[in-house]
């Protein structure tokens, strides 16, 4: 364990947010995800919810401010009359650490799939609620 790093952030985790680079992006999945097929690097959460992880994750890892749109979400199926809470606190998380509002985009499900291959990881969790998926794009720290 590290000062400052939260304990849900594995090793391998933080060796992925690390390589990272500008613009890249990274997928937190519920437990419904069909992660496995769809990773190019995958990482296990299991256990964890993607709130939790969120948190942890936006203290070492800062947004894209160059894009209009940052975050992504997936998208309800039409039809599907699903309560999606968890977005609303995936909004609180994010101002949280950007300190302001941050626009999300809605992904059509299978467009969702199609950006979770391009990704450059995506991490599996045991978060249970549905349409929990979400997509952050790296931004950079400034030099001082």
């Amino acid at each position: 364990m590290l000062k400052g790093i939260s304990s849900i952030i594995s090793p391998e985790l933080l060796k992925i947010l690390m390589e990272m680079g500008h613009g890249d992006t990274i997928v937190l999945a519920d437990g419904n995800f069909p992660s496995a097929s769809h990773a190019t690097r995958l990482v296990r959460a299991d256990g964890h919810g993607i709130p939790e992880l969120l948190d942890a994750i936006l203290q070492l890892m800062p947004l894209d401010a160059y894009v209009e749109h940052p975050v992504g979400l997936m998208d309800l199926v039409p039809g599907d009359n699903v309560e999606t809470p968890i977005w609303e606190e995936y909004r609180t998380i994010v101002q949280h650490h950007e300190g302001k509002e941050v626009s999300f985009e809605m992904i059509e499900r299978f467009a969702f799939y199609e950006e979770a291959k391009k990704s450059y990881a995506v991490v599996a969790t045991g978060e249970r609620a549905l349409y929990a998926n979400i997509i952050l794009k790296k931004g950079v720290i400034a030099s001082s």
